[in-house]
This record gives C-alpha cells, sequence and structure tokens, in this order.
C-alpha cells in the first residue's frame, strides 16, 4: 500500500478503504458488465472524512473519480488504475425532514427510493423519479441533473433541490445547506454542483423539496395511431388536466412490441399493431373525482378518436404493471444488445420527421438486421432512442453518433437532455454549447479544480 493510501487509510478506518481483489469484484455499471479499474476505493463516513481524504489527494495531485449507485449511460464514473474511485455509500442518513417546511436533509449516498419512502412515511412526496430508482443515489442524481418520469409536473433534480453541501478538490467544503424556498442573497452556489458530474465538487448532503402526497392516482395506457394523435392528446390532456397531469410517457410501437408482447416478460395490457402507446398518470387530491375527471377526459380522447383503445388501472397492481412495461430498460438491453443508446431532447412538433429520418437513415445502411427502438418521456421533449444490428463497431457507434446528433443542432435540440455528458458526449458538447459557453465551463473547472483531479476527462476533455 502506498504512503498516500495509508494516510487515506487512518482517515477513513479499515471499512473506509478497499484494495486490490475487494476493488476488482465491484462493478463499474449497472448491468454488472465491467468491474472497477480504480487502484482504490474510498468510502467516507462522514464529510469530514471526505475533506481530510481530498487535502490529502490535492497535494499529492491524485485523480478522483466520485461514482454513486453506477446506473448512469454516459460513462461518467468510469475509472482508471491511476485514479481513486470516492463512494458515499456508506453515507445514507436521512438526517431532518421538516413537514411544515416541505423539506428533508439527506447524506448524499441515500438511493433514491430511500428517500422517496422517507418522504412518504411522513405524508410527503420526494418527486423526482425514474427507474432506477433502488440504485441511483441522491448526489448521482444531483450531479448529473438527473430527469425522469416526472418531469412534465415536478421539474429535474435541479428543480427540486434547495441547498446541498459539497467538498471542493482541495478539501474546503461548501455548505449551502439553504432550506428556503426563496433565498436571493447573491449567486446560488448549489447551482455550480448540480449537473456538473462531479468535476467541480463531490455532494455530500442535499436539502429536498418535497411536495404534499397526492391523495389519488390514476394511470392509464392508451394507443394511438400516428404522432399527430400524440402531439394532440398531450395538448388535450394539458387542457383538461392541467398541472395534475404527472406523467405522459411515451412509447413507439418498436419499443412495445417487443417488450410487452413479444418478450413473455409482461401480460400485454393493449394489443399490438398500434404506432404509438401513451402510458399516463394524474395524480390529485380528491380521490373519487379525480378518477371520475380521469375516465371522464379519457372517454373524450377515445369520442375524439384521438386514442384507438385504452385500458384504465383499476388499482395499484395494476398500475405498476403499466409502469413495469416502461421502466423494463432491463429487458430492453436484453432484447438490443449490442446497440448504442441515446438520450436527447428536442421539440415535440419536430419529433416525428427526425425519428423518420433517422431510422431511414440508419436502416438503409444496416438493413434488415437493424433494429432501432425510440420512447421517452416527451412531455418535455425528452427521448431515448436505441440502435443496433450485427456485426456492431466502434466505427458504427462513430456513425450513428454523426446521424443522431448533426440533425439536432438546426432543431435546437441537445445531445444529453437527462444523462450528462461524461465521457460518451464530451466530443459532442459543441453542438449544443456555444464557445463562449465552454470557455466559461473552462474557467470555472480551472478556478474550483486548478490541477485537474476531480473526475479527469469527463464532461470537458
Amino acid at each position: 500500500m502506498t504512503d498516500l493510501l495509508q494516510q487515506i487509510a487512518a482517515i477513513v478506518g479499515p471499512k473506509g478503504l478497499l484494495t486490490g481483489e475487494d476493488v476488482r469484484i465491484r462493478a463499474a455499471d449497472w448491468l454488472g458488465a465491467s468491474t472497477c479499474q480504480a487502484k482504490a476505493v474510498v468510502r467516507p463516513a462522514s464529510t469530514e472524512e471526505l475533506s481530510a481524504v481530498m487535502k490529502l489527494c490535492h497535494a499529492a495531485g491524485q485523480s478522483v473519480v466520485p461514482a454513486g449507485g453506477l446506473t448512469g449511460l454516459v460513462h461518467g464514473t468510469d475509472c482508471t488504475p491511476d485514479d481513486i474511485q470516492i463512494s458515499l455509500e456508506r453515507m445514507r442518513s436521512v438526517q431532518a425532514i421538516d413537514p411544515v417546511g416541505r423539506t428533508m436533509t439527506v447524506e448524499a449516498g441515500i438511493p433514491v427510493q430511500a428517500a422517496q419512502e422517507a418522504a412518504e412515511a411522513a405524508g410527503l412526496r420526494f418527486a423526482v423519479d425514474w427507474g432506477g430508482r433502488g440504485t441511483a443515489t441522491i448526489g448521482g442524481g444531483i450531479s448529473t441533473n438527473a430527469g425522469g418520469n416526472s418531469v412534465v409536473r415536478y421539474g429535474m433534480m435541479r428543480d427540486n433541490v434547495l441547498g446541498l453541501e459539497a467538498v471542493l478538490a482541495d478539501g474546503t467544503v461548501i455548505s449551502a445547506m439553504n432550506s428556503l424556498i426563496k433565498n436571493n442573497a447573491a449567486y446560488d452556489l448549489k447551482h455550480l454542483f448540480i449537473g456538473s458530474e462531479g468535476t467541480l465538487g463531490i455532494v455530500t448532503r442535499a436539502v429536498l423539496k418535497l411536495q404534499p402526497a397526492p391523495q389519488s392516482t390514476n394511470t392509464a395506457m392508451l394507443a394511438l395511431d400516428g404522432f399527430g394523435a400524440v402531439q394532440d392528446l398531450f395538448v388535450m390532456l394539458g387542457q383538461r388536466l392541467g398541472s395534475t397531469l404527472t406523467a405522459f410517457e411515451v412509447m413507439w410501437a418498436n419499443f412495445y412490441e417487443p417488450l410487452a408482447v413479444i418478450s413473455g416478460r409482461h401480460t400485454p395490457p393493449l394489443p399490438a399493431g398500434h404506432s404509438h402507446y401513451v402510458l399516463l398518470e394524474m395524480s390529485g387530491n380528491d380521490p373519487d373525482g379525480d378518477a371520475v375527471q380521469f375516465e371522464t377526459v379519457l372517454g373524450e380522447v377515445l369520442e375524439a378518436g384521438l386514442a384507438a383503445d385504452a385500458v384504465i388501472a383499476a388499482s395499484q397492481g395494476q398500475a405498476d404493471g403499466l409502469w413495469k412495461i416502461r421502466d423494463d430498460i432491463e429487458g430492453l438491453y436484453h432484447y438490443m444488445m449490442p446497440a448504442a443508446n441515446f438520450d436527447i431532447s428536442l421539440p415535440i412538433t419536430a419529433m416525428e420527421e427526425y425519428v423518420e429520418g433517422l431510422r431511414d437513415t440508419a436502416f438503409a445502411r444496416l438493413g434488415e438486421t437493424a433494429k432501432m427502438v425510440v420512447f421517452g418521456h416527451i412531455g418535455d421533449g425528452n427521448l431515448h432512442i436505441m440502435i443496433g444490428g450485427p456485426p456492431y463497431s466502434p466505427d458504427l457507434r462513430a456513425w450513428l453518433d454523426e446521424v443522431v446528433f448533426s440533425p439536432l443542432k438546426a432543431l435546437g435540440g441537445s445531445i444529453s437532455a437527462e444523462h450528462g455528458i461524461g465521457l460518451e458526449k464530451r466530443d459532442w458538447l459543441a453542438m449544443c454549447r456555444s464557445d463562449a459557453e465552454i470557455a466559461l465551463m473552462r474557467t470555472l473547472k480551472a478556478a474550483l479544480d486548478p490541477t485537474g483531479i476531480l473526475n479527469p476527462g469527463k464532461v470537458l476533455a
């Protein structure tokens, strides 16, 4: 063990430092397809321990890579044998819940689902949610500004964090643990760390904004024929349901049919043969009235011919069954791999032409072996796309990046809606950020991490 690791071990104790085979047996991604390559994994038990560790690493010029639940998809936590990985898996506590001010203070290593359950036990809701909730951590979600299923109503992680604490590259602790909705005292420093993917500092604690728990939730899945109907449905639901519309998830047939109908992993709630399937959720505070309104509005949707078929969940178990189809990313990977995964955003009105053009281009090169699935949150302009087909190669991936990303600039879109940049999209950042913006990012990086030890190579080259 090197002198640096011995000094770190003296700070974090025997449970706080992993080396050798204890590192190699740890997964490096959520599928377990690769293992951690870091020279060591440091697991501090407090902000103070992490601060002391970072002071040592800063003085030694030792690179560190923060890692959360490893549910990211852009290689934002990849380590080399020269790196030390920082994991906050020993920092998972709920430190306080204020039911009046509707806030919750947590350590950054707590899984998203655990934070949700703690809020629910207090009669409240932490509204940021996505399929990896059981593994993904609050700190990871903050560092990537995660989105998820309910952005259309509650916003992204940035909109649900009131304050945070972070450790800088040199060990300085920035404790901006604001719990006020209104606090306009100069720069709001938390925004330096939200979405910066651990390149400016490591988030250790956060004050989360909570919502009143809804008294009712109604869920349905609709089958539609044509993307024009999807757009019209979104407009109509916005008018009829307003802010009670919690989720508007769209699955193209190339996503729904393989997972819900062909795979046998789910009982299909609706038959195949339609172009799009929409998963809706409405949350409100009038259980009887909300159910009536939901059924009434869906009746109007069917009468207007916007949907060809619909099923309303009659129980929470049935609602969970509908969501399991949309959240079955593991099943999707089994069906698609090897494939390239994309997370983009663009105006809803541009989606149909974009998807059709992308499909035509991809299939013209890949031929009949090609597979392409499209799904997304849509209500917030986010599409997830996977394209694959053997033989798969780095050259093919580079070509797919080109055909997926290049049209977005003219459309005012983004190469990353919610997954971040990491290593995978770094070379495409200029597609949706100006030279002046990237220059300012570099200025911030140089000011906060002058030796470049924090998550080196990620986001900015």
